[in-house]
């Protein structure tokens, strides 16, 4: 397909309008259901960089300074252009990543709405100005914009990431610059299409196209950037850190996962399924999938035919067809990696149940991977420690509790753990002593607004609810503060 039939995505959004690149450097993305071009986008250089920087910069005081409210009515009318534009999104999503269209118009899509109207009542409900406490009543506690943010977000949930932290960094007064993942850059580029209908002042907003190395780099680098707000590998997140350290800025960090799924003698009928399933979805591209199974041993054998047959009715197909199925992984190199692992898997010993290398049948193009779960695996294996990214689920047998708590906490990740039993103190106990930021029990999602982070090296954010607009502030404390004003 030649470039002037493809989507024509090469402008950055900075100070409230459309620019070309400063020096055009073309780059295909790549429908991962076809393996074919479905749009091209621009790299961003360091003058790209600098303007967009510069835009934020300028357009920080006055925006810093406006009435919350008037900043929630534009966050409002931002929903307000989602919604109607609802269905573009799905559709650019399950083109660029390949989630399949009616995950899109679900969960994917959808996560945007929720965010934006969640962080909408948290915002209205927030205290930037409060008193310290009935013991000094002359004290005032501020919470302030921290300033110019760089926000990088990745390719396998973008509008999830993106309204994450663009919501409330709006919300609280602070100017941004949006870097989407590279890989798939076709949702922002609505978005920032929806920020300029919604009416944002020019310089809030920007976005600038490339890659990690490029723009990423010079965005956590950047002398005028306050803040840097990343989701993304913990490879990726240590470079950044190391990169904002010289100018001192704050680097919040979302990164990888190692989800045990610990599933006791008496969980439910329906556990392992469940987790199968959650294991699965996004085509294993969640940091916070349940990709290792901690099994009872007096459910073992049980739970090895029940995730082999879930796993086998487990169907693959193009992300632009309507159904229940999984979809491709999002590029080539993701592919190449999981294959990769599942090899690593069975040479280091582990039973192949289901799956294994290779595309599924029938799809000779397009990035598919095989549904697989491996059984008999230990916690020293490559399977077991390393984030897969792909729909490969591992089975650890476990006797005893404390075990559990064990195998569960062996890793360099902390994101999210999940917990299947009918003993409520069992239960809460368990989860008290896993370590990790987030603990899902007996397949209950966590609530609007709760906070989505981890320990180690899942990072050092949290975002949503009250958590995630707090992270965008800056705390000034005041005394002498009259309190009868």
């Amino acid at each position: 397909m030649s470039t002037d039939q493809l989507l024509d995505r090469r402008n950055f959004y900075i100070n409230g309008a459309w620019v070309a690149p400063t020096s055009p450097h073309d780059v295909n993305v790549i429908d991962p259901s076809t393996e074919q071009p479905c749009a091209v986008i621009s790299f961003g250089g360091q003058a790209d960089t600098d303007a967009a920087v510069a835009a934020a910069k300028a357009a920080f005081p006055a925006w810093a300074e406006t009435d919350p409210a008037e900043r929630i009515a534009l966050l409002e009318k931002l929903l307000e252009v989602y919604t109607a534009r609802y269905g573009e999104m799905a559709e650019a999503i399950s083109m660029e990543m390949g989630a399949p269209i009616s995950l899109s118009q679900t969960a994917q899509a959808g996560s945007g709405v929720g965010h934006l109207k969640a962080f909408i009542e948290e915002l209205k409900k927030f205290e930037f100005d409060r008193p310290l406490g009935d013991h000094a009543p002359g004290d005032r506690i501020l919470y302030e914009p921290v300033g110019v943010c760089a926000l990088i977000t990745p390719w396998n949930w973008p509008m999830n990431q993106v309204t994450l932290k663009v919501a409330p960094a709006l919300g609280v007064g602070c100017t941004m610059v949006l870097k989407p993942s590279e890989v798939a850059p076709l949702s922002s580029y609505l978005f920032a299409d929806m920020m300029h209908e919604a009416g944002f002042p020019a310089g809030v907003f920007n976005m600038v196209n490339g890659d990690g190395a490029g723009v990423g780099t010079q965005l956590s680098g950047h002398p005028d950037v306050d803040m840097v707000s990343f989701t993304g590998s913990t490879r990726a997140g240590v470079a950044i850190t190391k990169n904002a350290a010289d100018s001192v800025k704050r680097v919040a960090l979302e990164l990888g996962g190692k989800g045990a799924n610990i599933i006791f003698e008496d969980a439910d009928e329906k556990a392992v399924v469940r987790g199968v399933r959650s294991c699965f979805l996004n085509s294993g591209q969640s940091c916070n999938a349940p990709t290792r199974m901690l099994v009872h041993r007096s459910r073992y054998d049980e739970a090895l035919a029940e995730a082999t047959k879930a796993a086998e009715q487990t169907t693959v197909d193009n992300a632009h067809e309507e159904g229940r199925h999984i979809g491709p992984v999002v590029s080539e190199v993701q592919w190449n990696k999981i294959q990769g692992l599942i090899a690593k898997g069975e040479e280091e010993g582990a039973t192949l149940l289901a799956g294994g290398t290779g595309r599924p049948d029938g799809h000779d193009a397009g990035y598919f991977v095989k549904p697989t779960v491996f059984a008999d695996v230990t916690p020293d294996m490559t399977i077991a420690k390393e984030e897969i990214f792909g729909p490969v689920l591992s089975i650890i047998p476990f006797d005893t509790e404390e075990e559990a708590i064990q195998i569960a906490n062996d890793t360099a990740y902390g994101l999210t753990n999940y917990v299947q039993t009918q003993d409520v103190e069992r239960a809460r106990r368990v989860a008290r002593r896993l370590r990790s930021g987030m603990v899902e029990m007996n397949g209950q999602s966590r609530g609007a607004g709760a906070p989505f982070g981890g320990y180690g090296q899942s990072g050092n954010g949290r975002e949503g609810g009250e958590w995630g607009i707090e992270e965008f502030c800056e705390v000034k404390s005041v005394s002498g503060w009259n309190p009868a004003n």
